[in-house]
């Protein structure tokens, strides 16, 4: 199955890296390999998460306070957020 990152979610996940990368060296990159993981569950078996808004799933990052938001479509799973677990979540529902 394709993964597509929309462009909003790739600049969320980015803010995120270099806020963890600047509090401790490695950390952005750990951040950015625990998401890769999520991301490569969330291709093996997307149904697997559960709705958090119509068509929209959820899925938490371990280790770091993040969810990745995707919705399926045809062949592929388009991600529209990579956020902190704290933020509004009228965020995203706008995408």
């Amino acid at each position: 199955m394709k993964l597509i990152l929309r462009p909003e979610a790739e600049a969320e996940l980015l803010e995120a890296i270099d806020w963890y990368e600047a509090r401790g060296r490695g950390l952005g990159a750990d951040l950015l390999r625990c998401v890769d993981a999520c991301l490569q569950r969330i291709v093996r078996n997307p149904d697997a998460f559960p709705f958090v808004h119509r068509s929209i799933r959820m899925a938490v990052v371990r280790r770091f306070p993040y969810l990745v938001l995707f919705r399926m479509m045809e062949d592929a799973v388009s991600v529209i957020a990579i956020f902190h677990a704290k933020r509004n979540p009228r965020i995203w529902k706008d995408r």
